[in-house]
């Protein structure tokens, strides 16, 4: 009599085989009603798992590899919890690594994992990752997700947030409050998440019939913005408000501002990106565009589950989108003529 295989119980039940190795791999990423139907079927035709030469196959380390650009920033650490949530879930544990935007380390802490054996690597790629970065890890058949940032050029699971709705709701607010000379802080750092969200501020601004007052780089760090306060806020052209690239930068205006004598909210809007946890303990609290990095995290973790189970599926990705969330550091303009208060 023909062995019964998985492939076999697959058609039984309708579903694809990949979804039938899921179930009897017992993962959590299969639904309740599709797990009954293949276990149905399993039971109906007679199936017996075989353990140990799916361990053979397998070849597991239950490790996965994780490699952020910069650990100091609050909104990776939610991330990676989002991650872990999943993958531990699935008895997996997670390789940290901090490239701290500097791709040649990224590369090293790789060739480190490879010799680990980790089962897979979710990458938020470093400024000046190279597409070979993610065709190496193709030539060597190691499962790649791409969190948070794209490499350009490059084919991969992706799992990261679209920035068009929450900016166009942050712009809209600000016109509605009466502000028309809107400014920019963006990153010194030059990737895709940079990219996405200067284009989303542009295209928020064109909408609403402005051009943006400037587009101030900086170093993402909460000192660089504090420091650069005196500067911003002494142009010819004073801001009504600013929006900036990330909470880092807007916790760090928001001090600078303060020193100033200069308050966010009553003497210029002040509005941040990725609404961290911290930005709801400054006074007044900081407005931000919520980016959900705990559910990119999962989302993340789950898109390298499937690539793990299924290598030659196709490639997918998922997209969160971002919201608006008015604080206290966002209102109506209210500009008093002269210099800032020494």
């Amino acid at each position: 009599m023909k062995r019964v295989t998985l492939l076999d119980v697959a058609k039984h039940a309708g579903v694809s085989r990949a979804t039938a190795s899921l179930v009897v791999r017992d993962s959590p990423l299969v639904g309740a009603a599709t797990r009954a139907k293949v276990e149905a079927a399993m039971a109906e035709l007679g199936y017996v798992y075989n353990l140990g030469a799916a361990r053979m196959r397998a070849a597991r380390s239950r490790t996965v590899g994780v490699i952020i650009p910069n650990l100091t920033n609050p909104f990776f650490a939610v991330l990676l919890a989002g991650i872990e949530s999943i993958l531990e879930t699935a008895g997996l544990a997670v390789i940290l690594a901090n490239s701290n935007e500097n791709a040649a380390k990224q590369d090293g802490f790789v060739n480190r994992m490879r010799e680990h054996g980790v089962d897979g690597l979710i990458v938020c790629p470093a400024e000046g990752t190279e597409r070979r970065f993610v065709d190496d890890a193709g030539k060597w058949g190691v499962p790649l997700v791409q969190t948070l940032r794209m490499v350009p050029e490059t084919a991969s699971d992706y799992a990261g947030m679209d920035p068009t709705p929450g900016m166009r709701e942050a712009v809209d607010c600000l016109v509605g409050f009466g502000h028309r000379r809107i400014g920019y802080v963006a990153t010194d750092t030059h990737h895709s998440a940079r990219t996405e969200r200067l284009k989303s501020f542009h295209a928020a601004m064109n909408a609403a019939n402005l051009a943006p007052l400037f587009v101030r780089p900086l170093e993402s760090t909460h000192m660089s913005a504090r420091m650069a306060a005196p500067e911003l806020m002494s142009r010819p052209a004073r801001p009504t408000a600013i929006i900036c690239h990330n909470d880092v930068l807007g916790l760090g205006l928001h001090r600078g501002l303060c020193d100033l004598g200069v308050m966010p909210g009553r003497d210029v809007s002040l509005v941040g990106f990725d609404n961290v946890a911290e930005a709801d303990l400054v006074m007044p609290g900081l407005a931000s565009v919520a980016t959900e990095p705990f559910v990119v995290g999962e989302n993340a973790a789950r898109l390298l589950l499937r690539r793990m189970d299924a290598p030659d599926g196709p490639i997918a990705s998922s997209i969160e989108e971002t919201y608006f969330v008015q604080r206290g550091s966002c209102g109506p303009v209210r500009m008093v003529a002269g210099t800032v208060p020494a």
